[in-house]
């Protein structure tokens, strides 16, 4: 099987099909085109940035966001003095270890996740190897992923192996933008799961030694549950986000250059669903369910 190469820009966006319901947009569209190349110098440097770079340094794009907005801090002293439980300080003291594991391409177990990556999205094609320009087809910046991964690491990697693996369904249609009208330019799915690995790790503070903000509270009351889905909370919790991602970019009738947007959107949603006082488990979260359709 030999697969359709997406047409790319410096975002490695997917070219996709424009939907008669999107026409509307051109309008919009052949402005913001017309801006880019009228400023080609700057724009190319700016898109060049966006998704290699999307966790790093000031002139980030997408993280960039991030790198400007932090989360608020708790006023008051009931939350700033909160106590773990046994469970829950061992559940986020292993997360936290897997926070600070950098991508090493030469680590054998590495090159296997990503060689495992590549099967559980493309299970009938055949990877040439572990630097190829096959690796553009998951929206891959360039043909040696590696170089993507310096926000994350390998947490960021680890996420979209779980997310490939426990619900290949929702994965594979993320993957193939198979749901609903998509844009002309599509988000590139790898580095967008990247992104999605960074905005949680804001969200939640997860680099502070307790979560000292009130999404990050939340989500350390979910690691107490002895359930197993609980136990790998932030992973389910990464495949909610990416799915809702997914869902905001239809429905705000997105284009790449507003994927900063469309992110914050999210994150905003997922805090809010943390927050409610019926959820208790990671399997309570509204959005949940969106893993299953």
């Amino acid at each position: 099987m030999k697969l359709r190469r997406r047409k790319c820009i410096p975002s490695c966006a997917s070219h996709q099909r424009v939907d008669e319901d999107e026409l509307y947009c051109d309008g919009k569209k052949r402005e913001e085109e017309s801006a880019w190349l009228h400023n080609s110098a700057h724009v190319i440097s700016q898109l060049a940035q966006c998704f290699t770079n999307a966790m790093v340094g000031p002139r980030a794009w997408i993280g960039g966001f991030f790198s400007r907005t932090s989360n608020k801090r708790f006023g008051s002293d009931k939350y700033l003095n909160y106590t773990l439980t046994p469970i829950q300080e061992e559940r986020l003291h292993r997360l936290q270890e897997r926070l600070g594991v950098p991508f090493d391409e030469t680590r054998r177990d590495h090159q296997e996740a990503l060689q495992a990556l590549w099967n559980a999205a493309f299970p009938n094609v055949k990877l040439n190897g572990l630097i190829s320009e096959q690796w553009k087809d998951m929206g891959w910046q360039g043909p040696n992923p590696s170089t993507d991964f310096r926000g994350c690491g390998f947490l960021s990697l680890e996420n979209l192996l779980f997310f490939a693996r426990t619900y290949p369904v929702t994965f594979q249609r993320l993957l193939l933008k198979q749901g609903g009208e998509r844009a002309k330019w599509e988000y590139p799915f790898a580095v967008a799961g990247i992104n999605v690995s960074f905005m949680l790790i804001q969200m939640l503070d997860l680099h502070s030694e307790k979560p000292n903000c009130l999404p990050g509270y939340n989500f350390v009351r979910l690691l107490g549950d002895s359930t197993a889905e609980n136990e790998k909370a932030f992973d389910v919790l990464y495949c909610i986000a990416f799915a809702m991602m997914d869902a905001q970019w239809l429905a705000m009738h997105a284009s790449y250059m507003e994927f900063n947007e469309v992110l914050q959107v999210t994150r905003t949603q997922l805090e809010r669903e943390l927050s409610l006082e019926d959820v208790h488990r990671i399997e309570d979260l509204p959005a949940y369910n969106m893993l299953f359709h």
